[in-house]
């Protein structure tokens, strides 16, 4: 019965997963909008634009291969898979044994590599120089992500993500200075890892300053419909990640009673809420950064993995 029961909590974490994504973009925007004296546009307009997108008939290139078809899909399921895996309102859902972060970043890369792959694939310029810019970033965020789960691993014992939240949830490693450095460099890695300014700009198409944007730039149709979403649900997955790591509470069990599970939605959409509101906030007080100086962003990102390593390492030494 207890298997059932989690089964029926995997299967609302992924609905609420789809159905919130767009409606995050949209809150972001209508917060960005607020703050810069506009109205701006309604929080469900991303469903709206999603829509049209799958009205339309896609167009490709004529020498477009079937990669260049496929990489939608493809990423898109990436995605989704991820997604699945990152516990939102509920720990030990049918996935909590698969949930390990390194699996995680596996299926976040896949998705990356694709794109840039479609990118590529074309031979147009703007294709070309946002998969180089997007592989670039990727030498950077990436190894400071292991360190980030080589950190956790090394508190927790485990690599799976449900293991890490719920002996977090507990209280038990109580304040480290490991976390709260982890904590900042997963942050930093979100912003890079979702395109948000400083690191790229979502809304603008210079060819300078552009770099997700510029490797599905020949998409339309269905096709920019799946990316759109994809990158929704991206960003969706790593607020629900840093919240489900570094404020596991409020969280239920999936085996246990489901109406609690309602204090664990309502928590869960608190936390991606002020996430979303600060992304929003700190995108309207800060300029875009030049190209040549994404590398040293994440840098940060690197140094704070290395010291959360060190620090922990020496704690657990005088320990």
């Amino acid at each position: 019965m207890s298997a059932i029961i989690a089964l029926i909590a995997q299967a609302l974490h992924i609905a609420l997963m789809l159905a919130a994504a767009p409606l995050l973009i949209g809150l972001i925007r209508r917060v960005k909008s607020r703050l810069l004296g506009r109205t701006g546009p309604s929080p469900l307009q991303p469903y709206r634009d999603l829509q049209r997108l799958l009205r339309k008939q896609p167009v490709l290139a004529g020498n477009a291969s079937w990669l260049f078809a496929a990489a939608p899909a493809v990423s898109f399921a990436a995605t989704l898979c991820a997604a699945a895996l990152v516990p939102s309102f509920a720990l030990g859902m049918t996935t909590a044994p698969l949930s390990d972060l390194i699996v995680i970043a596996g299926l976040l890369t896949l998705s990356r590599v694709v794109l840039a792959l479609a990118g590529m694939d074309i031979g147009t310029a703007f294709g070309g120089i946002g998969a180089s810019r997007e592989m670039t970033f990727a030498v950077f965020a990436e190894p400071a992500l292991l360190l980030v789960i080589f950190t956790l691993a090394l508190l927790a014992g485990s690599t799976n993500l449900d293991a890490i939240a719920t002996l977090l949830r507990e209280g038990s490693l109580g304040l480290r200075v490991s976390l709260g450095l982890s904590m900042v460099a997963v942050v930093t890695i979100a912003i890079a890892e979702n395109g948000r300014i400083p690191v790229d700009n979502p809304a603008t198409h210079l060819e300078l300053t552009m770099v997700h944007e510029a490797m599905v730039l020949e998409y339309s149709a269905r096709h920019l419909a799946l990316i759109e979403y994809g990158v929704a649900l991206r960003l969706l997955l790593w607020l629900t990640l840093i919240g489900t790591v570094f404020v596991p509470f409020g969280m239920g069990d999936a085996a246990g009673f489901p109406p609690l599970w309602i204090t664990g939605a309502l928590a869960w959409a608190a936390k991606v809420g002020v996430l979303a509101v600060g992304l929003a906030v700190f995108e309207s007080s800060i300029a875009k950064m030049r190209v040549f100086r994404v590398p040293e962003f994440l840098g940060i990102a690197l140094l704070l993995g290395l010291l959360a390593v060190i620090f922990l390492f020496v704690s657990q030494g005088f320990a």
